[in-house]
């Protein structure tokens, strides 16, 4: 097999699109897409974002934030509030057509539009590697997205960022059962 080299890069697949999202000091929702993010340890969530994102301001404000996960049906709106800064344009939240429901677990909005949310306060914010923790206080899910009680993502369909070829594609199929398949090899 022949390999081309990338050389160091910041490539990793698959990248969540993740929609974070913060009240302002007036209570004005605020939303943000970012790739790099992912769980950090049982209960918080670990995201690489830069002091100059207004959503970012927003947090160090409220100490608070959601993590909701961008779908397939949303990829215009969730693709705009990432090109878009709330730094230029105050009211993007609402010009991507989004509308937000207070958490009842944090001082953050929950993206309607969005079936799945992490609910996070802030546990840290490093501005110098842009590292930004977030302890998870619930997580919720529109009934729209479960079967059996659980979130299925067939019908969540999350999307993904390639950041090699700056592509969204969509998750959702299984193609095997996690701490089970292995042990045909046992």
């Amino acid at each position: 097999m022949a390999r081309k080299n990338f050389g160091p890069n910041s490539f990793i697949t698959p990248e969540p699109v993740l929609m974070i999202a913060a009240y302002d000091e007036d209570g004005t929702p605020d939303i943000m897409n970012a790739a790099w993010g992912g769980i950090s340890s049982a209960n918080q969530i670990s995201m690489c974002i830069s002091p100059g994102h207004k959503t970012v301001k927003n947090i160090l404000i409220k100490k608070a934030f959601t993590v909701s996960f961008a779908t397939v049906d949303k990829v215009i709106e969730s693709d705009y509030v990432g090109i878009v800064s709330a730094n230029d344009v105050p009211d993007k939240f609402a010009r991507a057509g989004f509308t937000a429901t207070k958490s009842e677990y944090v001082d953050a909005p929950l993206v309607d539009q969005y079936p799945v949310a992490l609910e996070c306060e802030m546990v840290s914010y490093d501005a110098d590697t842009h590292i930004m923790i977030g302890k998870i206080l619930n997580v919720s899910a529109d009934e729209s997205v479960l079967t059996d009680g659980a979130i299925d993502l067939a019908k969540l369909r999350p999307i993904v960022y390639d950041g090699m070829n700056h592509n969204y594609n969509v998750l959702g199929e299984i193609v095997g059962k996690a701490f089970e398949d292995g042990k045909q090899m046992k």
